[in-house]
């Protein structure tokens, strides 16, 4: 009885426009999605028969019908035989809403919009490392999602709707800010999923992550001021510092993330720090609540910027993850970042900023100058891809997948590499760190496996002075099939051998 009562409620308060822009079955669908993350209706709730709804609504009986419909193929929903359709009682992780930590701050007095912190443009060659080119299909390369396991037929079906339905407008000239249903999707995605609370006008589009990290440093800092990064960490985020010259300065990460103890001894002085908290890049990991809230504190103490790059969040195999900084910050200290590269496919050059109103004006008049605006259609398409539910589905799917090719990897090299190499479990991510012994040495070991058509990285690399305390591979599993990890492993065993025979202990 608890449940029925649960229900009326929600459906009594159920409104459909039938002159609105969206279908019926879809704001039936979109308002009894968010009244389930909302936890206006919990697990088990009981929801009327399609005929009652329909008749309550004045609607077709079909059209109530592909709204469970669709509800049941993302996970919300359960239909049984007899007893009628329930809210799903195993809820996957994304259909949780993520509860947001109160935070007390002091000192906080600074401004925050960004309005006194923009420059011109510093001039400047890239001086730092580069990234090597991807070489999608051989194993082990990092970052690459499961192309084989991407729903292409679905992607080729909204292409064509798209282009059916609005050809002139993802063929115009775009908005500077981005494809503005792309910003709404993303703003409700990361409400229940990120813990952000933030609307479409705080979100800017920008053509992946690393553009991203570019546009801010270069529009908030002066060249010659010091960014504070992780150590190890993501070498293009390097490269970008150095090209827009700025000085980066290395900060430890440990179990718990980035040392905030060490950023506050080294830092003094520095406005911008940039971190991947979710999944620290490339150790694996995730940054500790009692450090997430002392880097916020100290970002609001010190009137500094916080970049965060919420790398691989989606990818986390076990419990539910950590409410993300921004969902922490009430300050605007925190700048989002996020990427579709490796979530959907590594060819979408489609990321976004959030962050405070202000800023993103700021932001958007600066990318204005630089490029006009991002490309339309990509972004119709994610878009479209975004409101029937698959991006949602697709993470779920994904989640399983790289779970599952996870623990394949590790069971295979554990009969085919032990003592040779020590691959250790992550519970995020799409990567694993592999340890050396020793006397090896992880660039050299690279390289040779490079002659074998092998794509693993030395984690040295991913060092600031190129030194690790061991030496390590990151190899990659997410894009790699069952068939490849084991063709894979065999070589990678023969060069290993190869290499410990030719460096004596």
């Amino acid at each position: 009885m608890g449940g029925t009562r649960r229900y009326e409620g929600v459906v009594a308060a159920l409104s459909l426009q039938a002159d609105g822009e969206a279908p019926l079955f879809r704001q039936i669908y979109s308002q009894l999605r968010n009244a389930i993350l909302l936890g206006q209706l919990f697990a088990g709730s009981r929801l009327p028969s399609s005929r009652t709804l329909a008749r309550h609504l004045g609607v077709a009986r079909n059209t109530v019908l592909d709204a469970y419909d669709q509800l049941k193929a993302e996970g919300y929903l359960e239909g049984h035989v007899g007893s009628g359709t329930v809210v799903a009682r195993d809820l996957p992780d994304d259909c949780r809403p993520l509860p947001v930590p109160a935070a007390s701050f002091d000192n906080v007095d600074g401004p925050r919009d960004g309005s006194a912190c923009f420059t011109p443009f510093a001039e400047a060659a890239c001086a730092g490392p580069q990234d090597l080119n991807p070489l999608a299909g051989r194993a082990f390369e990092i970052d690459l999602p499961a192309e084989d396991a991407f729903p292409y037929a679905t992607w080729c079906r909204l292409t064509a709707h798209v282009f059916r339905r609005r050809p002139r407008e993802v063929l115009s000239i775009g908005d500077p800010a981005g494809y503005e249903p792309l910003r709404h999707a993303i703003a409700s995605h990361l409400g229940p999923t990120r813990g952000i609370a933030c609307t479409a006008n705080e979100v800017l589009i920008t053509s992946g992550s690393q553009h991203a990290v570019d546009l801010l440093v270069r529009s908030l800092l002066r060249p010659g001021e010091a960014v504070l990064i992780e150590d190890p960490g993501e070498r293009g985020v390097r490269a970008n510092l150095v090209a827009a010259g700025m000085t980066p300065v290395p900060i430890p990460v440990d179990g718990e993330g980035l040392r905030v103890d060490v950023l506050k001894a080294k830092g003094t002085g520095a406005r911008m720090v940039y971190v991947t908290p979710s999944n620290q890049y490339p150790l694996g990991g995730t940054m500790s609540m009692p450090r997430r809230l002392a880097l916020v504190r100290w970002a609001n103490y010190t009137g500094g910027w916080i970049i965060e790059d919420d790398c691989d969040s989606e990818f986390r195999h076990v419990d539910l993850p950590l409410v993300s900084l921004k969902g922490l910050d009430d300050r605007g200290s925190v700048i989002y970042v996020g990427t579709f590269s490796r979530s959907l496919l590594r060819s979408l050059r489609v990321g976004y900023v959030v962050a405070a109103r202000p800023l993103i004006d700021a932001l958007v008049q600066v990318r204005s100058i630089v490029d006009r605006h991002p490309p339309p259609i990509e972004q119709a398409l994610i878009a479209e891809f975004m409101e029937r539910g698959h991006f949602a589905a697709h993470i779920r799917r994904m989640r399983r997948l790289y779970h599952d090719r996870q623990r394949y990897l590790i069971d295979v090299a554990k009969m085919h590499l032990e003592n040779l190499i020590e691959l250790r479990s992550n519970g995020t991510g799409m990567h694993l760190v592999g340890w050396l012994p020793p006397h090896l040495n992880d660039v050299e070991v690279a390289a040779c496996a490079a002659r074998y058509g092998l794509v693993v990285r030395p984690l040295s690399h991913f060092y600031h002075d190129g030194i690790g305390p061991r030496p390590a591979l990151l190899v990659g599993y997410s894009g790699v099939t069952t068939g490849q990890v084991r063709t894979g492993i065999s070589v990678l065993a023969s060069v290993l051998r190869e290499q410990s025979l030719s460096k004596p202990h």
